[in-house]
């Protein structure tokens, strides 16, 4: 069977059809963000697919939500997700309908003098750099993409990463030192506190003057890191010398450190909801003049970025990115094998991928 070959206008057409969906369904999906709920659900989300942008996370959140409504994928959310080449390169491909997200464009910049912002100049396909031009690779626009969750392909099973069991009030084992240390590293000082009474009813209290971080320790393991994460996004995030410190409204400091903690906890494997999503709730309605769902929107992309810092910088191996086991290795192998066969696109699909 012939493939039918697409104009050049109606894949723009198509891609302008997607992007106004994906907006539309970015618009709704931040609207269900208003209880404290459904920012937990989205924040536990985030962490598993950390690797993904904040607005596609929402995507995904949204689309595989109405997919199992709709009885088309057996758990309210996705485990793995990827596109149709890196399925393919796990022996696997698309059962049904994928969930569309944005993909960045790339171009090819290239400039004599890149210190100067204004100095790039996007080099045509096929063309080659002046001699003593830099060349990068940048994001000049986004356009929509497919992507699959595994319980939407078929084919080779994938390795499943055995899960952490985590015992109540323990924390991952070396997870506590090493946040330590990443305080530490930034010039600061750890103190211990006997209770609260000492905080004045705080669990911890970040001194930018003094340049100290003081966590009770008359708190479980677990609740320990949680506060000193929450800390450490302050030194990160708002302490006076820092290049992302804007001390914007309190609320707004609150509800970017307490996400960086929860992040990187669930990252981790570790629920800190019971004490989380109150914490969060009540800052973020404290924001004048903005809604909760404003204030969770305009921090949930910087406090990720945070996270990921700070992940980073972390000895453990944190819990599944939401890529599948083997994909990189698998990507890696298919790239280097000669006279690779791609795929047409589907009657009824313009290509989407690349």
């Amino acid at each position: 069977m012939m493939t039918r070959r697409y104009t050049r206008e109606e894949v723009a057409a198509y891609r302008v059809e997607k992007m106004e969906e994906i907006t539309r369904r970015l618009q709704e999906s931040v609207q269900r963000l208003v209880t404290g709920q459904d920012w937990l659900e989205s924040i536990r989300f985030a962490a598993r697919f950390r690797s993904r942008s904040w607005l596609n996370t929402l995507l995904l959140f949204s689309q595989h939500a109405d997919a199992y409504q709709a009885g088309r994928v057996p758990s309210p959310y996705p485990t793995y997700v990827a596109g149709r080449v890196a399925w393919k390169a796990l022996g696997r491909w698309p059962t049904q309908p994928g969930f569309v997200i944005r993909q960045p464009v790339l171009a090819a910049m290239a400039s004599a003098t890149p210190q100067d912002p204004g100095s790039w100049r996007r080099l045509p396909r096929g063309q080659r750099p002046e001699p003593g031009e830099v060349v990068q690779q940048r994001m000049v626009g986004v356009k929509p993409a497919k992507v699959w969750d595994v319980s939407m392909t078929g084919g080779t099973p994938i390795p499943e990463r055995p899960e952490p069991q985590l015992l109540e009030g323990a924390a991952p084992p070396g997870l506590l030192v090493a946040v330590q240390g990443q305080i530490r590293a930034g010039g600061y000082t750890l103190q211990d506190a006997v209770d609260a009474g000492v905080l004045g009813g705080a669990n911890g209290i970040t001194d930018f003057t003094t340049r100290t971080v003081t966590v009770r320790v008359d708190m479980d393991e677990a609740a320990r890191l949680k506060t000193t994460l929450h800390e450490l996004a302050h030194v990160k995030l708002h302490a006076p010398d820092s290049l992302t410190a804007r001390g914007e409204h309190r609320g707004i400091d609150e509800v970017e450190a307490e996400s960086v903690a929860m992040f990187v906890a669930a990252s981790h494997g570790l629920d800190t909801s019971g004490y989380t999503v109150p914490y969060v709730a009540g800052w973020a309605d404290s924001v004048n003049g903005r809604t909760v769902t404003e204030v969770l929107q305009d921090t949930a992309e910087k406090a990720r970025r945070t996270a990921l810092g700070i992940l980073e910088n972390l000895p453990e191996t944190a819990a599944s990115d939401g890529y599948p086991p083997g994909m990189s290795e698998a990507l890696r192998a298919q790239a280097n094998t000669p006279s690779l066969h791609r795929e047409p696109a589907r009657a009824g699909h313009p290509p989407l991928e690349r």
